[in-house]
């Protein structure tokens, strides 16, 4: 056999070969052959984007698929509630996570989801230039900050945050940014400050550059951020398997709050394989201290969805008083408080 004929079934073996490794590790061939399933046996799609309050969604796929189970749903990661939001509207997804106000002024607008879970309580900071004249609230008069979209709740707390400092909506400039331009437009003084769940407080803190002024909890005892929703005819058609993914976000949620091996585990393997983003900065966001950001409890519960309903009336995003019953399906989350945590440990292989 001529040498160069030999080269080539080297070439033509040696990117069989690697091509074929490529397809075995990084493609998800649960992915590609579930819009080929009868629909009944599909596994939900469900959206995030790459925030603490989404958290949920990354660990319950990574360590179901391995678990003997195997993965529950597939996860999308987006970059904005504006493309969550459409692709629900579409049935592109089933189920995904987004700010609690958006979810509500969607059901109040008629499109057909309900929320099921939360993401997480606590997590979202008003942050400042550390450098900056901003030491106090009221130091903002006049001042830009930035909130993730006029349907949420970070909006809102700048609101509650307002209403005790006595001062007046007119006298603070709020503009919408999508949450992963915001250190950015502080770090360069586009905006004086931002109201945004973590890791993005965590970014500007790691980045020297900014400063919390005050946590969520200081204004709003039990403050929540996401939700998870799920589309009403998936609710109706197939229970179980909204079942099925609420008691994995339960499971991971439980599994996170076991202490700090476990948070630092998941932002190692959330931040590499999911989030795109460097694992330390999880790992600050999920662990200084480590209720910066709880994971339980994560049942929705009236009374906190009716002081979210009640600021939206009173700042405009909402217009007429919709009744908790009309927006929220706890069956699930009721269902899930007998779950326990996943029996995955810190440090198994990857």
């Amino acid at each position: 056999m001529r040498p160069s004929r030999k080269i080539l079934i080297g070439v033509v073996l040696w990117t069989g070969a690697i091509s074929g490794l490529h397809f075995r590790l990084n493609v998800d061939w649960s992915a590609l052959g579930n819009d080929y399933l009868a629909e009944n046996l599909r596994k939900l799609h469900v959206a995030y984007i790459p925030v603490t309050c989404h958290l949920t969604c990354p660990v319950t796929d990574y360590i179901s698929r391995r678990s003997q189970s195997g993965n529950i749903f597939l996860p999308r990661m987006f970059q904005g509630f504006p493309e969550i939001k459409e692709a629900l509207i579409s049935n592109k997804m089933q189920a995904g996570f987004m700010v609690a106000p958006m979810a509500i002024a969607l059901r109040a607008q008629g499109v057909p989801i309900r929320i099921v879970y939360l993401g997480h309580r606590y997590g979202s900071a008003v942050v400042v230039r550390k450098d900056g004249p901003v030491q106090t609230f009221p130091d903002l008069r006049g001042r830009t900050i930035a909130v993730p979209s006029r349907f949420s709740d970070e909006r809102l707390l700048v609101f509650r945050a307002m209403k005790h400092f006595a001062v007046k909506p007119e006298e603070i400039r709020m503009v919408e940014m999508a949450p992963p331009d915001v250190a950015g437009a502080l770090a360069v003084g586009a905006i004086d400050a931002f109201s945004m769940g973590e890791p993005y407080p965590s970014q500007a803190e790691m980045g020297g550059y900014g400063k919390v002024l005050f946590l969520a909890r200081e204004y709003w005892p039990d403050y929540i951020s996401c939700v998870l929703v799920v589309r009403q005819d998936v609710i109706d058609q197939r229970p179980e398997v909204v079942q099925e993914l609420v008691d994995g976000i339960a499971r991971s949620g439980l599994w996170l709050e076991q202490g700090r091996p476990y948070r630092e585990h998941a932002a190692d393997f959330v931040g590499r394989f999911y989030y795109r983003q460097d694992p330390a900065l999880l790992r600050w966001a999920l662990t200084n201290p480590l209720d910066r950001v709880m994971y339980t409890p994560l049942s929705p519960f009236k009374q906190d969805f009716d002081t979210i309903r009640d600021l939206m009336i009173e700042t405009g995003v909402l217009d007429r008083a919709i009744e908790f019953e009309e927006y929220v399906d706890t069956r699930f989350a009721e269902q899930a408080r007998s779950q326990a945590a996943w029996s995955y440990e810190p440090g198994s292989p990857q």
